[in-house]
């Protein structure tokens, strides 16, 4: 029971990552208007990082002195892998769904990075992880209900969606490291170190392709300090904290709302209607959702127990 309360937990802390990142795409795109997008990501994660600071020095006070100081040692190489190898896979994968945004609509973008619900499964395969049936046909409906929700033109694969299908891959491959490490380490140090790491990588490459300036940037600040301290401080956080307990498979699927979110705030926000597709792709990510959560395995067992011998 206790594993299914901490599982409906992180499930709730995904799903409100997946709100503030459905809401992310607008500033996304509108913080590209004066600067390109590795300085974007730069600027953005840097102030991520930082902002998490003052969490982290109030959680440690919190620490139990002695405890923290014997596993000090393994705990902080364990703490510096993970968020290094995190930051190296989201700054591949948000490089890529900057540069795919502008040349690729919001809302194709949406349904491609959604992608990652059915590779992450797929790759867990390789991984020797079990993944129920229930999850199979819950990703099967959600990639039904993805593409009803986003995809309004013809289906093709133009330059920008080609970048984004690569960024869902290598989401795919974050969520699957964020699995190995967050359990062992703090979601919010990993959490900082994994910005740290996208900021100083995104911002190599920024000064040796762009041209970023101070002016160009504060013109921006808007949707950066949104993507900032929304987008990347809290939801990658939440996402980090909601893993722990979650499968990557159910995880993914939880995630996905991503795409449902987005198209809700732009109908709350932006007044832009939704058509009845749209409102079925809706039903069906968020029946996908729910048929990930049911605990069948631990059903099955409880009924077992019943059974007379």
């Amino acid at each position: 029971m206790k594993d299914s309360v901490k599982q409906l937990r992180g499930a709730l802390l995904l799903m409100l990552a997946a709100l503030i990142w459905g809401t992310a795409f607008v500033a996304q795109s509108v913080g590209m208007d004066h600067i390109g997008p590795f300085t974007f990501n730069s600027v953005r994660n840097f102030i991520a990082s930082v902002a998490l600071i003052p969490v982290i020095l109030f959680l440690r006070r919190r620490q139990d002195p002695a405890k923290a100081a014997g596993a000090a040692e393994n705990y902080r190489k364990t703490l510096w892998i993970g968020g290094i190898f995190c930051g190296i896979a989201l700054t591949v994968a948000s490089s890529l769904q900057q540069i795919g945004i502008q040349y690729t609509s919001v809302g194709k973008a949406g349904f491609l990075t959604a992608l990652y619900i059915v590779i992450v499964p797929i790759f867990g395969l390789l991984l020797k992880k079990r993944v129920p049936a229930a999850v199979w046909i819950s990703v099967v409906i959600a990639a039904v209900g993805t593409y009803l929700l986003s995809i309004k033109e013809d289906f093709t694969i133009g330059t920008g969606d080609l970048y984004v299908i690569l960024c869902a891959v290598v989401f795919s491959v974050h969520i699957l490291l964020v699995d190995r490490f967050s359990p062992h380490v703090s979601g919010v140090e990993l959490s900082s170190i994994q910005f740290l790491t996208v900021g100083v990588l995104s911002g190599i490459v920024a000064l040796i392709f762009e041209v970023p300036d101070l002016k160009s940037i504060l013109l921006s600040m808007g949707p950066i300090l949104y993507t900032a301290l929304l987008s990347s401080g809290v939801a990658y956080t939440l996402q980090i904290i909601g893993q722990k307990d979650t499968p990557p498979a159910v995880a993914s699927l939880v995630m996905s709302l991503e795409s449902v979110f987005a198209a809700l705030s732009g109908w709350l926000v932006l007044k832009q209607s939704l058509e009845g597709k749209e409102l079925l792709g809706c039903v069906l990510v968020f029946t996908a959702v729910l048929l990930a959560q049911i605990p069948f395995d631990a059903l099955r067992e409880k009924n077992l127990l019943k059974k007379p011998r």
